[in-house]
């Protein structure tokens, strides 16, 4: 079952951009380059903590390390790899997340075929995006909001009945390198 959580948290954080008031085939454009700058400058190393706030494992804390890289071939998007971690028991995650036309398209691990889940759907909005995620009945949503260049915040939420329940909330800080690199002029 933690698998499930997790599946979700792995690509998660890599999904934002900010849109604009255009005609509608420069909105297209717009938006295409504009989430291409994001993605790209959200690749890296994203380190953090999250936690299952509802259901049958709610208090369970965790901590993620991943790592983010831009798609190849001129594609939008970003490819997510890295682990999730509760005590001694170690989750690997790994994630596509692409745009196709003006949504979003993707998978979790191997895609709710296999353990993972699907992105299904997406939406883009200043500083947040809201992407929607499926497996067989399990409806739900992902909300990631830029807080700054180096920290970001996830909200996983499932649909029950006809409410969003959140269940997983995750904190993300980018791991920057403490070593300075330069000359200094004596």
């Amino acid at each position: 079952m933690y698998s499930r959580f997790f599946s979700l948290v792995g690509g998660l954080a890599a999904i934002l951009s900010v849109s604009g008031g255009f005609g509608l085939s420069d909105v297209h454009a717009a938006s295409r380059d504009r989430d291409d700058v994001f993605f790209r400058s959200v690749a890296g190393v994203w380190k953090g903590p999250g936690e299952i706030v509802a259901g049958k494992y709610k208090g369970t804390k965790f901590t993620c390390d991943l790592t983010g890289e831009p798609l190849d071939d001129k594609k939008t998007g970003i490819k997510l790899g890295g682990t999730c971690r509760v005590g001694v028991f170690s989750q690997p995650m790994s994630a596509i997340i692409s745009q196709k036309g003006s949504s979003y398209e993707g998978k979790f691990l191997d895609g709710a075929e296999g353990k993972g889940l699907d992105i299904t759907s997406g939406q883009v909005s200043g500083d947040k995006v809201v992407v929607g995620i499926n497996r067989s009945k399990l409806n739900g949503a992902m909300v990631a909001r830029v807080s700054n260049d180096n920290s970001m915040n996830i909200t996983i939420s499932v649909k029950v009945a006809d409410q969003m329940i959140p269940v997983i909330g995750v904190t993300l800080a980018r791991d920057i390198d403490q070593i300075a690199v330069g000359s200094i002029k004596p």
